[in-house]
């Protein structure tokens, strides 16, 4: 009882985000004696990865600092410029209602001026100095932007903007909030594993070495490379057929049972008297049932074929030329020649859920669901999803933040992910079948772990036998142990490449991988309609499920299996020729892909399977 108590951490649904940077090549620990020399040579790769970790995750702090000041010089200017009717008392209040990082702004125009919004006393002071300056400069009509400065853990700027014109004397100081740096920090510690996750909850967990059930212990954020992690009370159960209503009410008598989830002949229990090897030697030894498995948790992953190909689509979003170096390095530009995409064409995103109001995402998303909460909408509580949603697609050409690949494709929110970041395999499960139902004919999944589970495999096949192509990230643990749902055949696996195309040293690798995608420090939309910069093979998995959906909206006939076929032999080769463990089939190539999948490269890699299905047609008439 005592150890089980020691091994209580947090449950709450888990799927952990496969989001973040992780080690170096090939470090999985070795529970068995070793020599010296080779535990001297585990360590030193150990330390050289938690630093290569560390060093991301400021990058990537910095990074979100510069779209966080950016973003909000830029709307600041576009107010100075603006020529509304408003008085600018109102127009002020509406600024800093649609702009929560805003916390207070002088406005001056001349002898008139106006003040909107407050800060406590304490704060003032530490703001003091650099409000000052934002003054002076204000009066001699030049521009200023403070050092950060933190009060109370929390980080702030000052800035002052004058209209940019001769003849104004119209100017703004603010004092700016860049919070989500610090949320940043958190997200990417937890999601790169420099800690042990999950954390310590009200859900009580066991770690268990994959693939062998013998259990292990967490204790460092190195530790999760190398186990998976399930509820220590609950038993996922398939039977033969649906059970009856006295089935039910015998084995609730009989095992002090609660139904978590139930779909078809799965069930989901909770025994307040019985833990999972318990229950799991009960079942298979009185039911015969299909299968029986711990509760894992996962973890938080228009044609215009006429023009130059040669010449490229430059987006005019404020932060695009100078911070996504990911869609040229992809060649999105000179893709978006053949498609922008298609509004037919819907992507789930299974994860935190999405900021609906975001200015960058209002009218790509489509209806979704809340499966953590059925009762409310799938709003994000976390940042992941998205981050994960804008990178698919954030509008485009709007003068506005960040350009996602596709113009037109839709985003289906399904919240499988709690606030933690984690969610069950059943959710999982689950959202992957509702978004089939509903739709969905791409479903990109930045989340898993290294268990196995029936119940999820189940979906994914069911989802496969709807023609939905399935992308998950491979994970952030520099390992060549599968991952799952990334490892399972119906689905491409996706690892994460740096800038200059090399294997990000944190990103999940093995011969089950089938493409790569830009994965580090990849601006994109982030909650409270702000911005922000992450790593991990979370985000290098959307970037190949926007590519799915633009050759979805150039060749609308192709095959599930032909989209993800079309995308492995039109990847650009990296590394050992051919495919390999780190690149699979090499780094997607958007130019490529949307050539072939609109007839100029399509006769030579999908005649066959083209010409096949149209006899197989013939033959049913």
């Amino acid at each position: 009882m005592r150890r089980n108590k020691l091994l209580a951490v947090l449950f709450t649904f888990a799927v952990v985000l496969f989001a973040f940077p992780f080690l170096p090549h090939g470090l999985v620990p070795d529970h068995r004696a070793s020599p010296p020399s080779r535990v001297s040579e585990v360590q030193s790769a150990t330390k050289k990865e938690a630093l290569y970790k560390q060093q991301t995750v400021q990058r990537d702090m910095k990074a979100t600092e510069f779209l966080s000041r950016s973003q909000v010089t830029r709307d600041v200017q576009s107010f100075l410029r603006g020529k509304s009717k408003d008085a600018v008392g109102r127009r002020l209040s509406h600024f800093l209602s649609t702009h929560p990082e805003i916390l207070y702004v002088e406005w001056k125009n001349g002898n008139r001026q106006d003040t909107h919004g407050s800060v406590k006393p304490d704060l003032n002071r530490a703001a003091k100095p650099y409000l000052l300056k934002a003054r002076s400069a204000a009066k001699k009509g030049v521009s200023y932007s403070s050092p950060t400065f933190s009060y109370n853990g929390k980080s702030y700027f000052v800035m002052s903007q004058r209209k940019p014109l001769p003849s104004a004397d119209q100017s703004i100081i603010a004092i700016v909030s860049t919070e989500v740096i610090q949320a940043v920090e958190r997200h990417q510690r937890r999601n790169m594993r420099l800690v042990p996750y999950p954390s310590e909850g009200r859900y009580r967990i066991e770690s268990a070495i994959p693939g062998t059930g013998e259990e292990t212990t967490v204790r460092s954020g190195e530790d999760n490379g190398n186990a998976s992690h399930y509820s220590i009370d609950e038993i996922v159960v398939k039977f033969r057929a649906p059970l009856e209503e006295k089935q039910l009410l015998q084995l609730r008598k009989d095992l002090d049972l609660t139904v978590v989830r139930h779909t078809g002949k799965t069930y989901v229990f909770r025994s307040k008297k019985h833990q999972t090897e318990g229950l799991k030697q009960y079942f298979l030894n009185k039911w015969d049932p299909e299968f029986v498995e711990p509760h894992y948790l996962y973890l938080t992953n228009v044609r215009e074929n006429d023009m130059d190909m040669d010449t490229s689509i430059i987006p005019n979003d404020t932060l695009y030329s100078e911070y996504q170096w990911n869609l040229p390095e992809i060649a999105t530009e000179t893709g978006w020649k053949v498609t922008k995409g298609s509004e037919d064409v819907i992507v789930a995103v299974l994860d935190t859920g999405v900021q609906a109001d975001h200015p960058d995402l209002i009218g790509r998303l489509v209806e979704g669901t809340n499966i953590v909460d059925p009762s409310s909408p799938p709003d994000d509580d976390v940042g992941h999803g998205t981050h994960v949603a804008g990178i698919i697609a954030a509008s485009v050409n709007n003068n506005e933040g960040v350009a996602g690949m596709t113009w037109l494709t839709k985003i289906m929110p399904v919240k499988v992910l709690d606030s933690s970041g984690a969610g069950s395999t059943y959710s999982v499960a689950e959202g992957i079948i509702w978004a089939t139902n509903h739709g969905a004919q791409i479903i990109n999944m930045s989340l898993g772990n290294y268990a196995e589970a029936e119940f999820l495999h189940d979906a994914l096949k069911y989802a496969h036998e709807r023609g939905v192509v399935l992308v998950a990230a491979s994970g952030n643990d520099n390992t060549d142990r599968p991952g799952f749902p990334a490892a399972y055949a119906e689905v491409l696996a996706v690892s994460a490449t740096d800038s200059d195309e090399t294997r990000a040293e944190y990103s999940n690798y093995g011969d089950y991988i089938d493409v790569a995608a830009p994965g580090t420090s990849i601006p994109s939309t982030y909650p409270g309609s702000r911005y922000a910069a992450l790593s991990g093979t979370s985000m290098a998995s959307p970037h190949v499920a926007a590519l799915a959906s633009l050759v979805r909206a150039a060749n609308p006939g192709l095959t599930n299996e032909e989209v993800m076929e079309l995308l492995r032999r039109t990847a650009k080769d990296l590394g050992t020729s051919g495919q390999d463990a780190e690149y699979g089939f090499g780094q997607i190539d958007v130019r490529s892909a949307l050539q072939s999948a609109s007839g100029s490269n399509t006769s030579l890699q999908l005649y066959p399977q083209q010409v096949r299905r149209q006899l197989e047609r013939l033959k049913v008439k």
